[in-house]
Parts: structure tokens; sequence; C-alpha cells
């Protein structure tokens, strides 16, 4: 187990080497630092767990350093020491963010009891953090169709090693859940998923974005900040709209991928990490490369594990499952009962090309939860766009059934019959969430008759 890491920063040297001593003994890794501009290179240098911070020190006092600390560092845990504190001191230190304020002479027995609570503090804000992340990522994949299937079968093989993963596929598929999908399933869950945008940052300051800087690096930097392989360490970086990244950045984006080290910018110390790379792109990267706008050994280091989010249109039978999903969510959110969708708007829906994906059927469903007057949505509650596939192939068919009940087509009763099946059973299980009991029952057939049925067709339930 790692010791934690104690910075004891006082203008004595002899309380120093006293709490130093103490804390030793006590199994902390402890460092010092005589004056706060000392301390504060010492904390950009290698991050301590705990600060602790005397008030009254030459040059840069303990509230001042405190002030510098919470604006680089929010998380870390500072306890102010001070020979001459007062009421009104303490109170400024606290509203400064300091987590607790000690009087010297010190009470080596409180100053551990304090310490302890510190981190015990800082552990707890941690995991709040990582359980927020963890509901933030609580959306699961939707859907059963079998890209899914295979999707979901890919992602399950690769989210527990710890091989880099290089996600395609077009805008609004969901590229972003797969990644956070994988993140939770690794070894790596419980450590960060830092997410960045490439294509959202601007050039000139995505190297200051991924790799960090020093105070003084440019106009603006005016104190040190860590970049996002550095926020990443120990967890996963996911790149996400990586086919917008300029070549230089791609350059210096290689070298830390083969080596994993960088420096910050403006800063000459190298930083080692130890990072998982899941990268996405909407563009196919190999058209890129001949184009001349993307590197072909950067593309070769990423491309490890290649996976592809196939869009909406390739899995329509997922429409009414993942609507429902949606209808519920906005319904909740708008505290709002959850409303029943007419089978003839789930024809529509399956008519329409969706060239935003599942995003976009998403934006549609909150829409039909605002604006839909009834408890169930019907083809009138659909913008007209998404009625025209229906209405045309209605049209066209004249009196015909054929379009809306496509088995009638069917020359044999085998295939009709087969088709139905597919097609009723597939969208009995989206009603049910995929659930075979509840299934079963609604349908009035047993369950291990519908598992064998399901199996046959090529359907899935869970």
């Amino acid at each position: 187990m790692l010791k934690k890491k104690i910075l004891i920063t006082d203008d004595e040297q002899t309380i120093i080497e006293t709490v130093q001593g103490i804390l030793e003994d006590e199994g902390f890794d402890v460092k010092s630092a005589l004056n706060g501009e000392a301390a504060l290179a010492a904390i950009a240098d290698d991050l301590p767990d705990l600060v602790l911070l005397d008030i009254w020190m030459p040059g840069m006092d303990g509230l001042h350093v405190l002030k510098k600390i919470k604006d680089d560092w929010p998380f870390l845990p500072v306890i102010i020491m001070s020979g001459h504190g007062n009421i009104e001191t303490a109170v400024k230190a606290t509203k400064l963010g300091a987590y607790d304020f000690i009087e010297k002479p010190l009470s080596y027995e409180q100053l551990v009891l304090t310490i302890r609570n510190a981190l015990n503090y800082k552990e707890l804000q941690e995991e709040n953090v990582l359980l927020r992340q963890k509901t933030d990522l609580s959306r699961e994949l939707v859907g059963q169709s079998q890209a899914m299937q295979k999707l979901k079968e890919q992602i399950a093989v690769v989210g527990p090693t710890d091989a880099w993963v290089l996600i395609q596929g077009e805008n609004g598929t969901g590229k972003e859940l797969v990644a956070q999908t994988i993140h939770r399933l690794s070894k790596r869950g419980r450590k960060p998923l830092v997410e960045v945008n490439c294509a959202a940052i601007p050039e000139e300051l995505i190297e200051s974005e991924l790799f960090g800087h020093e105070k003084g690096a440019f106009t603006g930097a005016t104190s040190m900040k860590q970049g996002k392989f550095d926020l990443a360490n120990g967890g996963t970086l996911f790149l996400d709209e990586i086919g917008d990244m300029s070549l230089k950045t791609q350059a210096k984006v290689l070298r830390i991928l083969q080596e994993q080290r960088f420096e910050r910018v403006g800063g000459a110390k190298t930083i080692q990490v130890d990072v998982r790379i899941i990268a996405a792109t909407n563009k196919d990267l190999e058209k890129e490369i001949e184009a001349g706008n993307f590197r072909e050994d950067l593309y070769y280091r990423l491309n490890v594990i290649p996976i592809e989010v196939p869009p909406l249109r390739e899995r329509k039978e997922d429409i009414h499952l993942l609507l429902n999903v949606f209808l519920q969510e906005f319904a909740q959110k708008a505290a709002k009962g959850h409303k029943k969708v007419a089978p003839d708007v789930i024809e529509a829906l399956k008519r329409h090309d969706w060239p935003g994906n599942v995003r976009e059927l998403k934006n549609l469903a909150e829409r039909l939860v605002i604006l839909s007057k009834g408890s169930e949505i019907t083809l009138e509650d659909l913008p007209l766009s998404y009625q025209k596939g229906l209405k045309d192939e209605r049209a066209s068919a004249g009196s015909s059934d054929y379009g809306v009940r496509p088995w009638l087509s069917c020359d044999s009763f085998r295939d009709a019959k087969a088709m139905f099946e597919r097609e009723y059973l597939a969208q009995k299980l989206a009603e049910h969430g995929g659930n075979i009991t509840k299934t079963a029952e609604a349908i009035g057939l047993e369950r291990r008759h519908l598992h064998r049925k399901i199996a046959q067709l090529g359907l899935s339930g869970e």
C-alpha cells in the first residue's frame, strides 16, 4: 500500500524535524518546505495528499499560499498551523478552504488525528466524484438487434483488457457511450475517465489542454495547470473526434502514446503517466491518411481494437425500445406520465432514414413528451417529415395492406409466418424491455417456448 504523502511548510527547521519524525513513525511519506514559494514548487513537482501550512512565514504568508493552493488544487486538504492564531485568522483560513486550524504548540495526538480525519474526508470526496461519474455513466447501450448484440459482445471482450480502442461511427450513434462502457468494465473503472473533444478545442490551446502548462508559459498562464494526460493518470483518456486534430498536435500525441511521457508547455520536467487510450471519430481515417490529413503511424498506434458503432438506419428494430427508454427519461424530467406509442408511429419511424442517428431519435422523444397532448403518441403527433415515409408507402400500396403488413406479399406461407413471428416477437420484447418472462406472460406463451422461438428467429432477450 502506498504511503500517504504529506508536505510540511514551516520556516522553523526544528518544528519541521519534530513533526516529520512523528509523522514518519505514523507511516506517512513526509517532505518539507521552508517557505511558501518552495511549498508551491514542491506541490507542482509531486502532488502530496495533504499540506501542513504555517501562517507566519517570511515572504509569502500562509494565507496567501493557501489561496494559491485552492486555486490550482481545490481538492488538496490543507491544515493551517499557527502560534499566533486568533478567531479572525481561523475564520479567514476556513473561508479560503482550509480543512482545519490548529494552534502551536502542537498537540501531536491532535495533529495526527486531524491529519487522518482530513485524509478520510479527501477519500470520501474522491469516492463521491467517482459515484457521480458512475451515475452519469449508468446509461446502458440499448438495443436487441443483431448489430447491437455484436457491439455488446465486442465491448464485453475488450472492456476488461488494457488494449487501446478506436471507435468509429457516424455522428449521434453513441460513440461516447461506448467509450464510457468500456472504461466502466475495465480494471481502471474506479479511476478517472477524462474526455477530450479534440474538435472543440482551438488549435492554439490544444497542447495546453492535453499536456498542461507551467506558470508564465504564455500570456495568461498565471498558474500551473495540469493537462488531460496528467489528470487521466491511472485511468482512461477518451480522445473524441480525433480525426479533427491538427497534424502538429498529432505528432506530439504520437510521442506521448509511444512513451507515456511528456512535458508541460513551458516546462522541462518529464512527467510519466499510465493512461489507457480510447479514441473516436466520425471520419474514415484511412481516407484522411490518403488525403494527408491524418498520420498513418498514429492511426496504426490507435487502431489496436477497432469498434464500429452501427447507424440507427441499420438497426431499426431497436427504435421501439430506444423510443420507450427516451420517453420514460424525459417524462420523469418533465414530471409527466409515461406515454404509450401507437403502432403506426413505430412503423413510420422505421421508414425514416435517421441521418442524426440515436441523437435525432432522442431529440424527437423529448419533443413528443413536451408537445403531445394525450396519453398516447399518435401518428399526427409526429412532425410531417417523420410521417412521410409511411404515408407515401400507404398511398403507393393503394387499398392493399402490403405496405404496413409486408408478410401479406409473401407467396410462401412459411416465409410469411416467419416474417410475422419475427416482427411480432421483436416488438413485444421491446415493449417489455427484452424481459423474456414478462413477454411470455403478456402474449400467453410458455417461457421455454418463447426462448426457443427467440433463438430460432435470431432475436435476443434478457
